[in-house]
């Protein structure tokens, strides 16, 4: 079961596992919050969720090409 629940983390840009990390919160209840703001809002917090983890991505990004020796 945690094989899955990695797996998938990885693979949805892990931006709730960031959140919860960074706020000291749970991370299931940060899902729950984006799968209920989604439905109540019809969809505005995945605008949200994807610039968040296009944030991530570029932060990444970024850091590897100032620092390549870390990342590889």
């Amino acid at each position: 079961m945690n094989q899955v629940k990695h797996f998938f983390e990885d693979r949805a840009f892990g931006v709730c596992a960031k959140l919860g990390e960074r706020l000291r919160f749970p991370i299931d209840s940060i899902r729950l919050f984006f799968i209920y703001a989604s439905f109540v809002t019809l969809g505005s917090p995945v605008i949200v969720y994807v610039s968040l983890a296009m944030m991530m991505k570029v932060r990444k990004y970024i850091r590897k090409m100032n620092n390549p020796v870390l990342f590889d």
